[in-house]
C-alpha cells in the first residue's frame, strides 16, 4: 500500500535536495514533478519549520575581529559572534547554530564532565540547532528547576531534550522554577534528590513573560537596580545577585562569579546587552556566544 506523501515530507525532500544535494530549485521541480514556484515555496517551509539546519563552517572576518576584540576588552576566555541576520532578524536564530557547535565541542571531549544547563529561548534555540551525537561519558544537569507555576513541565527546561539527542545522563532540578516562600524553597532543597543535583555541580524579562515572577515584584527588583538573570538569578548592573524578590525564591543553584571553569553565556539582543555587560563585568560568565550587533553594541559600552 502506497502512503500520499505530507505536505512536510515534501519540504524536507525539497529541503534536503537544495542544502544537500545542491540541486536547483528548476531541478528539484524537475525531480518533485512540480512547478518552479512550489518548488521555491518547499524548500522556503522545510527552512522556516526547522525541517533543514544550515550551519555556517566558514568564520567571517568580521566576526573574526569582533571575537578578538571582546576577548581583550573583557577578558573572556572563549567568545563566538556569529554574523546577524539584520535588521528585524531574530538573534536566538542567528547564533543557535554558533551557541549548538560550541556546546558539541564539549560533547566531543573525552574525559568525563559535568555539564551545567540553564534554560530560556536561546538554549531551546540551540538544542534545535544541535546534531545527535553520542556522548554517554557526560552528565547534564540542570542549574535551575523544571516546574512551571502551574505545576506543569518548565516550557523552556531544555536538559532532557539534550539529553535526548546525546544519550548522555541527566539530572532535572525536581523543584519549582520560582518557590511561592523562601521556606517552601529550602524545603525542597533538603530533598535528597536535590542535594544530588547540587552536589553535581559544586565543583526583556523572561521571568515576567513566562509566569513565574509579579509585576509587582519585577518592579521591585528593577527599583533595587536589576539588570538581567541568569539561570532564574537576578543581578543588578555591576553583576551583584540581589537579596530580594525571587532570588530568596528561586530554585536551583546560583552561577558564582570568578569560576576557574567554563561558564559561558549564550545571550543576543538590544534588550539583552546590558544584562550581558553585567555578567561579563563580574565574572558570572567567563565566555560569550552571541550575534554580531550584539558584540557591536556590548564594545560600545563604557
Amino acid at each position: 500500500m502506497s502512503v500520499e506523501p505530507t505536505l512536510q515530507d515534501e519540504a524536507a525532500r525539497a529541503g534536503w535536495l537544495y542544502y544537500v544535494a545542491g540541486m536547483t530549485q528548476d531541478q528539484i521541480a524537475s525531480e518533485l514533478g512540480v512547478s518552479r514556484q512550489r518548488a521555491q515555496r518547499l524548500v522556503s517551509r522545510a527552512m522556516a519549520e526547522g525541517l533543514i539546519h544550515v550551519r555556517l563552517n566558514h568564520r567571517i572576518g568580521a566576526c573574526l575581529d569582533l571575537e578578538a576584540a571582546l576577548r581583550d576588552r573583557f577578558g573572556l576566555d572563549r567568545v563566538r559572534v556569529a554574523p546577524g541576520l539584520g535588521p528585524g532578524g531574530d538573534p536566538v536564530r542567528a547564533m543557535a547554530p554558533a551557541a549548538a557547535a560550541e556546546l558539541e565541542r564539549f560533547l566531543r571531549m573525552p574525559e568525563p564532565l559535568v555539564i551545567a544547563l540553564g534554560t530560556g529561548r536561546a538554549m531551546r534555540g540551540m538544542v534545535d540547532a544541535m546534531i545527535e551525537m553520542e556522548a554517554p561519558q557526560h552528565r547534564l544537569v540542570s542549574l535551575i528547576g523544571n516546574i512551571a507555576p502551574d505545576g506543569s513541565a518548565s516550557f523552556f527546561d531544555v536538559v532532557m531534550r539534550i539529553a535526548d539527542k546525546v544519550r548522555a545522563p541527566h539530572y532535572p532540578m525536581p523543584v519549582p522554577v520560582i518557590s511561592p516562600t523562601p521556606e517552601e524553597n529550602a524545603a525542597f532543597h533538603r530533598l535528597g534528590p536535590v542535594q544530588k543535583v547540587v552536589e553535581l555541580m559544586s565543583n526583556d524579562a523572561p521571568l515576567l513573560a513566562d509566569g513565574f515572577v509579579s509585576r509587582d515584584e519585577l518592579d521591585e527588583m528593577q527599583a533595587a537596580g536589576a539588570a538581567g538573570e541568569v539561570a532564574g538569578w537576578v543581578f543588578d548592573s555591576e553583576g551583584r545577585y540581589l537579596d530580594l524578590g525571587t532570588n530568596r525564591r528561586t530554585g536551583g543553584v546560583r552561577v558564582a562569579q570568578g569560576l576557574d571553569r567554563p561558564s559561558i553565556g549564550i545571550a543576543a539582543g538590544a534588550s539583552k546587552v546590558p544584562a550581558i555587560h553585567a555578567a561579563i563585568k563580574s565574572r558570572i560568565i567567563n565566555g560569550l556566544v552571541t550575534d554580531e550587533p550584539s558584540a557591536r553594541a556590548l564594545l560600545a559600552r563604557n
